[in-house]
C-alpha cells in the first residue's frame, strides 16, 4: 500500500535551516557572504552562493573552477543549465574546504535537483584532471551508495503490509544511530526486518493481512528485557525468551537467515530500543518523537533526508530508466510441465539468494576439520592439528572484532557467523585440494609441508571468508586507494570490500594471490560471479596491491636479479608460449622450485649453500600474468587511442615490458595503468604523434574496472603525491630517459613478443574482444563439418544477437562476409547500422584504405570482421586448420595465417 502522508513529522514543505558554520580557517567575516567583494562574478553566481549560504572563500573557489574548466565546456552533451553548473561547483567547493552548512537535500531543493541528477552533473563536470578531487569523489560515492541503499530497502519496504510513517522513520534512526556502515544492503535490511515485527506487534490485529494476523495473535509483545541482556554477561547467562514467530514468517518471505536476523534483533535493535526509552513499550511510539531525534541525525550528517521518501519527494526520484529496467529471473521448475515464472530480481532479493545458496553449499561442511583432514594432519611428520586450531582460532577472534568496528557496535555475533560460514568452507576446500594432490603418491611429503606452512593456511582461510564476505556485501571491490571499482551506481562498495581481509590478517597481497587458482579449482560449488571476483582480486593484487612498498614480491625480484643479468623473473621469449593452469599450491608457497638453468623438477627442497639459487615459480608464474594482463590493458586503451597508428602497439608494448622486467622499482607504491599510460604517452612523443596526457586520462576514465585517483594521485617521491603528468615529468621520463629516445634512432631496440593471450582459467563464458563493446569469442567446441573440406573462413562462427535464425538469415550474413553492399547489414538491424569510427574501403589487392593511408598487410577478411563489430551482441571465432589453434582476435589470425603454416 502507498504509504500514509501525516502531516506531522514529515518535512515535506520545511525552511532550510543551515548551521551556518565555516569550515574555512579565514576570520569570522567570511563566514557570510560579502555580495561586495564578488561584483566581478555574475549577479545570479552571486545570489546562488547567497542562498547556499556559502562563505567567501568557498564562492570565490567555485568561480574559480567555473571559469577555468567549466565554462568553456562543450555544451552539447551537458543537459543542464548555468545555474545548475553553478551549484555543482559551489557543492566541490564547499567539499574541498569542509565549508558546506546546508544538508544534501537543503542543497539539492536550492538547486533543483535529484540525487541522481546531480551526481551525474558533477560527474559530467570533471573533464580534466584535478576537476573533481578524491575527497569529493570519495564523499559523492558515498552519498550514491547510501541512497542507493535506503531506495532498495524503502522499495522493498513499500511493498510489505500496511505502512506507517513511524515504523519507516524508526528504522532509518535505528540505521543511523547504530549502523557504522549503513551502506550494508544485508544488515540494514535485517535491522528493517526488527523494526517491522516491533510494529506489527503494536499494530491492530484484526487491520492486519495473513500469514501476519495468525503470527502476532500466537506471539508475546515482550522483547528481551535489559535485565536478561545485562545477564548474558554472567558465568551461565540464561538466554533471553523471545518468541520468533512473527520474526520467522517475515524472514521465510524474504528468504532471510532467521539466526542472524534474531541475532540483530537480540543485540542491536534491542541496544537501539533502550537508547531511546522504548524497550518496555507495548504500543506505538510516537512519530513525534522519532521524526525530532531522526531530525537531529539528518542535519548532524548532513545527508540527504530520507524520510522524503515516503512523500515522493523529486530530490530522491530515481531515473525513469532505473525504475523500468527490472530484471527477470525464471523460478526453477517443480516438474516437466510446469512453466518458469519470472520474478523481480531486485537488490535485496538477488543478494538473499545468494546468501542462501553459500548456505546450501555449505550444509554439509562443518567448521572443525573433517576425519579425512585429521588423517592427513596426523601422516604429517609434525602434527599441525593443535596449530591449526589455534590459528583459526585467533584469527576469528581477531576477525570478529575487526568487523563489528567497520559495521557498528552489537555486531560481534554477525561476525562470528559469517566467520563460520568462512571456516567451513576454509576446511572444506583444504580437504579437496589434498585430496586432489594425493593422488598422485610422489606429492605426499610436499602435502605435509604444505600443511605446516602459516601462510598457506591464512591464505586460504582469507580467501574462504573473502568469498563469504563478497557473497553478504556484494562482489565488488572496495573504491578508494588503488582498488578499482566499476563505476556503475548499481554496485554496493563498503569498507568491508576487497582488500578488507587481508588488512585484517596481515596478510600481503602476493600471499594472498598464490591461493587463488587452487581455490576456485578445488571449490566445484563456486558459482560464476564469485569465480569472476576471485579473478578480479587477481588483477587487483597485480596491478598494485603486490607492489607495496613492504611487499614479500621486491625481495624475490632482488634474488633473482642477484642471480646475474641474465635472471629474470620471466623472460620475454616465454610471453608467447602457452600459460599452463596446472600450478599447485605446494608450488607456489613452497616455491623456489627449480632451477632457473634447468626443467622442472618434483622436489620441493630450499637450496643448499653454495648452489645456484632457485628461480621461484610463485614469482614466474605473477610475471606470466602479470605481462598478460598489462599488454590487455594496453590494448584496451590502445583500441580507444591509436587506432589510426597500428604500428605503435608494440613500440609501446616494449617500453611497458621493459620497465616491468628492469625497472620494476617504478612500480613500488604505485598502479599498472600509470606505466601503461605513461609508457603510450613517450613513445606518441617520441615518434611524433599528437596525443595528449587529458586526451589519454578522457579515454582511460571510460574504460571499465578504473579508479580516478590512479591518474589524480600518484606517488611523485616518499610521502608527496600529485598528477600523473607531474610523474611522468618527474619520475617516469627521467628514469627512462635514455631507453624512450632509442625508439627514435635509426636501430631501435628490438620489440618484445606479444603475449599469447589464453582463455581465462577461472570462466567458460565468451570473452570479449579488446576494444569493442559488443564482440566476443568462444572456443570452437565442435562441427558438423569435417575439417578438411572446412577453410579458415568457414571457421567462422556468427551469431546476430540472438539464437538460430532462418536460413535467409544466413544468407545475408554470408553476402556481408564476401560483399562491401552495406545495405545488407543495415537490413539485418531492421534499420540504419552505427556509424563507423573510420570508414574503411576494401581494393582488390585485400589492402585496406583507413584515412588514405594503406595499412600493413590485414587482409580483407580481418577488416570485414572489424566492420562486423559494429552488430549488437556479435560473436566471432577464427579456428586456424592445419594447427588446431583459436584467435580470440582476428588481428592474430591475420598475421598468423600468413606465415608458413598455411
Amino acid at each position: 500500500m502507498p504509504p500514509k502522508k501525516r502531516s506531522s513529522g514529515t518535512p515535506q514543505k520545511k525552511e532550510l535551516k543551515g548551521n551556518m558554520k565555516s569550515g574555512s580557517p579565514d576570520s569570522s567575516e567570511n563566514a557570510v557572504l560579502s555580495p561586495e567583494r564578488h561584483k566581478d562574478k555574475e549577479p545570479e553566481f552571486v545570489s546562488l552562493s547567497e542562498e547556499l549560504q556559502a562563505t567567501n572563500p568557498i564562492c570565490d573557489h567555485a568561480w574559480r573552477i567555473w571559469e577555468r574548466e567549466i565554462r568553456s565546456m562543450d555544451k552539447a552533451n551537458m543537459p543542464y543549465s548555468n545555474r545548475h553548473q553553478w551549484g555543482a561547483c559551489l557543492f566541490i567547493a564547499g567539499m574541498e574546504l569542509d565549508g558546506i552548512s546546508l544538508t544534501f537535500t537543503q542543497f539539492l531543493k536550492v538547486v533543483g535537483l535529484s540525487v541522481k541528477q546531480f551526481i551525474s552533473l558533477v560527474r559530467k563536470m570533471d573533464v580534466n584532471v584535478d576537476t573533481i578531487s578524491p575527497k569529493v569523489n570519495t564523499a559523492l560515492k558515498r552519498l550514491e551508495n547510501k541512497y542507493n541503499v535506503t531506495l532498495a530497502l524503502y522499495q522493498r519496504f513499500v511493498k510489505r503490509t500496511e505502512l506507517w510513517e513511524s515504523s519507516w522513520t524508526m528504522f532509518l534512526l535505528a540505521k543511523g544511530t547504530f549502523l557504522q556502515m549503513e551502506d550494508d544492503l544485508v544488515i540494514a535490511f535485517q535491522l528493517l526486518l526488527c523494526v517491522l515485527e516491533f510494529f506489527t506487534k503494536r499494530f491492530t490485529p484484526s487491520l492486519l493481512q495473513s500469514p501476519y494476523k495468525s503470527a502476532v495473535s500466537s506471539s508475546t509483545l515482550s522483547p528481551p528485557t535489559r535485565t536478561s541482556r545485562r545477564n548474558q554477561g554472567k558465568a551461565k547467562p540464561r538466554p533471553p525468551e523471545m518468541d520468533v514467530q512473527l520474526l520467522v514468517t517475515l524472514c521465510k518471505e524474504s528468504d532471510c537467515s532467521v539466526d542472524e536476523v534474531k541475532n540483530v534483533y537480540q543485540t542491536t535493535f534491542c541496544a537501539f530500543l533502550d537508547s531511546v526509552g522504548l524497550s518496555g513499550l507495548q504500543v506505538l511510539p510516537p512519530i513525534e518523537t522519532l521524526s525530532k531525534q531522526y531530525e537531529e541525525l539528518y542535519h548532524k550528517n548532513k545527508d540527504f533526508d530520507a524520510r522524503l521518501f515516503l512523500v515522493d519527494d523529486e530530490t530522491l526520484s530515481p531515473n525513469k530508466t532505473e525504475v523500468s529496467k527490472v530484471e527477470m529471473t525464471p523460478r526453477k521448475n517443480l516438474s516437466g510441465d510446469d512453466v518458469a515464472i519470472p520474478v523481480p530480481q531486485t537488490p535485496i532479493r538477488a543478494a538473499m539468494n545468494s546468501i542462501q545458496q553459500l548456505r546450501v553449499d555449505l550444509t554439509s561442511a562443518s567448521d572443525q576439520p573433517s576425519s579425512n583432514l585429521l588423517v592427513y594432519y596426523k601422516n604429517c611428520t609434525v602434527d599441525p592439528t593443535e596449530e591449526i586450531r589455534k590459528r583459526v582460532e585467533e584469527l576469528g577472534q581477531v576477525f570478529i572484532k575487526r568487523f563489528a568496528q567497520a559495521v557498528g557496535q552489537h555486531c560481534e555475533g554477525l561476525g562470528r557467523k559469517r566467520f563460520n560460514l568462512g571456516a567451513q568452507l576454509y576446511y572444506k576446500v583444504m580437504e579437496s585440494m589434498l585430496t586432489s594432490v594425493s593422488l598422485n603418491e610422489t606429492f605426499n611429503h610436499i602435502i605435509y609441508k604444505l600443511l605446516n606452512n602459516a601462510a598457506f593456511h591464512t591464505s586460504l582461510l582469507a580467501c574462504a571468508l573473502e568469498v563469504v564476505m563478497a557473497t553478504y556485501v556484494g562482489n565488488s571491490l572496495k573504491s578508494g586507494g588503488f582498488g578499482r571499482s566499476s563505476g556503475a551506481s548499481d554496485s554496493v562498495e563498503t569498507d568491508l570490500c576487497f582488500p578488507w581481509i587481508l588488512d585484517v590478517f596481515q596478510l600481503p597481497a602476493f600471499d594472498f594471490y598464490k591461493v587463488i587458482e587452487s581455490f576456485i579449482k578445488a571449490e566445484p560449488t563456486l558459482k560464476h560471479d564469485m569465480m569472476k571476483h576471485l579473478e578480479q582480486c587477481e588483477h587487483v593484487i597485480m596491478e598494485s596491491l603486490a607492489w607495496k612498498a613492504d611487499s614479500p614480491l621486491f625481495d624475490l625480484l632482488k634474488q633473482s636479479r642477484e642471480e646475474g643479468p641474465g635472471e629474470q623473473a620471466e623472460p620475454p621469449a616465454t610471453l608467447n608460449q602457452p600459460l599452463h593452469h596446472n600450478h599447485t599450491a605446494a608450488d607456489l608457497y613452497l616455491s623456489p622450485v627449480r632451477p632457473s638453468h634447468q626443467p622442472p623438477a618434483t622436489e620441493a627442497e630450499p637450496p643448499t649453500p653454495g648452489t645456484k639459487a632457485l628461480r621461484s615459480d610463485s614469482l614466474s608464474l605473477f610475471y606470466k600474468k602479470l605481462y598478460r594482463m598489462a599488454y590487455m590493458r594496453l590494448k584496451t586503451l590502445f583500441s580507444h587511442l591509436l587506432t589510426s597508428h597500428p604500428e605503435l602497439e608494440p613500440i609501446i608494448w616494449t617500453l611497458l615490458q621493459h620497465t616491468l622486467q628492469n625497472e620494476y622499482e617504478l612500480m613500488r607504491d604505485r598502479h599498472l595503468d600509470q606505466l601503461i599510460m605513461s609508457a603510450m604517452y613517450a613513445i606518441c612523443k617520441v615518434k611524433n604523434v599528437d596525443l595528449r596526457f587529458k586526451t589519454i586520462v578522457t579515454a582511460y576514465k571510460e574504460m571499465p574496472n578504473t579508479n580516478q585517483e590512479t591518474f589524480k594521485r600518484v606517488l611523485i617521491r616518499e610521502g608527496q603525491y600529485d598528477s600523473i603528468i607531474v610523474f611522468y615529468n618527474l619520475v617516469f621520463m627521467q628514469k627512462l630517459k635514455t631507453n624512450i629516445l632509442q625508439y627514435s634512432s635509426p636501430r631501435p631496440p628490438p620489440l618484445s613478443p606479444i603475449p599469447r593471450i589464453p582463455c581465462s582459467p577461472y570462466k567458460n563464458s565468451p570473452l570479449r574482444v579488446p576494444g569493442s563493446n559488443n564482440v566476443y569469442v568462444s572456443p570452437l567446441k565442435s562441427s558438423r563439418m569435417s575439417p578438411v573440406v572446412m577453410t579458415p573462413r568457414s571457421r567462422i562462427l556468427i551469431s546476430i544477437g540472438e539464437s538460430f535464425g532462418s536460413a535467409d538469415k544466413f544468407q545475408k550474413i554470408n553476402e556481408m562476409v564476401s560483399s562491401t553492399n552495406w545495405s545488407l547489414k543495415r537490413s539485418l538491424n531492421g534499420g540504419s547500422a552505427p556509424k563507423p569510427l573510420k570508414r574503411l574501403r576494401f581494393d582488390m589487392d585485400g589492402q585496406d584504405e583507413a584515412d588514405g593511408s594503406k595499412s600493413s598487410g590485414e587482409s580483407t577478411l580481418i577488416q570485414k570482421l572489424a566492420e562486423m563489430s559494429k552488430f549488437p551482441t556479435t560473436f566471432v571465432h577464427v579456428y586456424c586448420l592445419n594447427c588446431e589453434l583459436d584467435f580470440p582476435e582476428p588481428q592474430k589470425y591475420s598475421s598468423h595465417h600468413t606465415s608458413s603454416c598455411l
